[in-house]
């Protein structure tokens, strides 16, 4: 009879975690992103402690924050992944002639056939483009830059998780679009003859972590966070709950110390 129960118990259990997961694939990126609003990075790394996934999805450190805003922290994001991988190209540099028309075209050429940005019209509201080209700092290349990662905003991204391979660092921070980078491994010069796309919408590395499409983003002055698409639900539930236990206790201190309340621990309506 106990040993009925018990079954009853866990098949109950099971059909619940079953359901529970098909709707988790159900949701759109909007509905996943909302699930995450004003979750920061510690908050979800510790929401993947609480279901078993203790340092999985930590981006390595030194993937941070090209500028931050400390009034409004305008530098953080939170987004669905849409990822590319650049590589390097062993193919031969530019054409030895000092004929500028010549070089333009085979330059144009280059950025058409083999470095373009065909995931471009990938881009969803809420995506963040995250670019595994690890390569470009031996390069010294720049793929990222002042007008290629606004015309991505303008597409309806968040922000951008990349390797390095950042140029155009002043008018980047001057426009304000949201960066997480190796600052060590940025670059000068163009993708022609040093790189090359290999693909997008796969898998890809960043810091030292695996990203797949589709993966939730969370980034902050603590790094970047990576939250497996099919864990999203309950590492964000779990996030919250820590999140709401921590705004509860600074709350009682700012009264104590007779801080005004801002927008980091005021409740949600």
């Amino acid at each position: 009879m106990k040993t009925n129960y018990v079954a009853s118990v866990l098949l109950v259990f099971c059909m619940i975690a079953n359901l529970r997961a098909q709707n988790e694939k159900k949701l759109t990126n909007d509905q996943v992103i909302k699930l995450y609003e004003g979750l920061r990075v510690a908050d979800v790394s510790d929401g993947m402690d609480m279901i078993g996934l203790m340092n999985v999805g930590l981006v390595d450190q030194s993937i941070a924050p090209l500028w931050r805003d400390s009034e409004n922290f305008g530098h953080q994001f939170t987004g669905i992944a849409l990822t590319v991988r650049y590589i390097p190209s062993q193919k031969n540099q530019a054409p030895e002639t000092k004929d500028i028309e010549s070089y333009k075209h085979w330059r144009d050429m280059w950025y058409t056939h083999d470095s373009g940005e065909p995931f471009i019209e990938e881009i969803k509201p809420g995506n963040v483009i995250v670019i595994d080209n690890k390569g470009d700092g031996k390069m010294d290349c720049g793929s990222v830059g002042s007008n290629n990662s606004m015309i991505w905003l303008s597409k309806g991204a968040v922000g951008i998780v990349t390797s390095g391979g950042i140029r155009d660092s002043d008018e980047v921070i001057k426009q304000k679009v949201p960066v997480y980078t190796d600052y060590n491994n940025r670059g000068r010069g163009i993708r022609p003859g040093r790189n090359i796309l290999e693909s997008y919408n796969k898998p890809v590395v960043i810091g030292e972590t695996l990203i797949n499409p589709g993966d939730v983003i969370v980034a902050d002055s603590d790094g970047v966070i990576v939250v497996p698409r099919e864990k999203a639900v309950v590492v964000a539930d779990a996030a919250r709950e820590e999140l709401n236990i921590d705004k509860e206790a600074r709350r009682k201190l700012y009264q104590k110390l007779g801080i005004p309340f801002d927008f980091t621990v005021e409740e949600k309506n």
